[in-house]
């Protein structure tokens, strides 16, 4: 024991230097963990802000929620949409007219045939035969593109524009 009393008395000069050196070595590794904790504090304050006291964990639970209602708000209306684009198929969404001389001796264009179909190509046919002395109007019926009445050349030519039409 008296000698390793002696070795510590010999060098206790080395002995003093090397504890310096661990206690400053210790101080620079608390400053750097301080430092290290001043920016964490800093990112999760900038984290928090805005939070009015809430739990984060609450927040973003809340979050999702309204995430939720939204995503099925969505396919409510997508939904909608779909059953809105099918009855809209049943509506008038094509059309073709032409404008013609029914008769040489009449002046000018004032007859006509009108197309007005589905997108199922139901519909109807209107033409309009002006002459010197009477306007006639007809109507014929149109099931799938075709009328069971028989159809004149300008008839023809707008239920196959109408048809073609997208």
């Amino acid at each position: 024991m008296e000698y390793l009393i002696n070795i510590i008395n010999e060098n206790i000069a080395f002995i003093l230097i090397g504890l310096l050196v661990i206690i400053f070595l210790l101080f620079i590794l608390v400053i750097s963990l301080m430092r290290s904790t001043n920016k964490l504090e800093k990112r999760y304050a900038r984290l928090m802000r805005g939070v009015k006291s809430k739990n984060l964990e609450d927040l973003i639970t809340s979050k999702l929620d309204e995430i939720d209602k939204v995503m099925a708000k969505s396919q409510k209306a997508i939904n909608e949409c779909e059953v809105i684009k099918e009855e809209i198929k049943g509506c008038v969404n094509k059309v073709a007219i032409m404008r013609y001389k029914a008769f040489p001796d009449v002046g000018s264009d004032l007859s006509f045939s009108v197309a007005i179909l589905d997108s199922y190509n139901d519909g109807v046919l209107i033409t309009g035969i002006y002459s010197r002395h009477d306007s006639t109007t007809y109507a014929k019926p149109v099931d799938k593109g075709i009328s069971r009445y028989e159809l004149s050349e300008e008839e023809s030519y707008v239920l196959n524009e109408a048809i073609n039409k997208k």
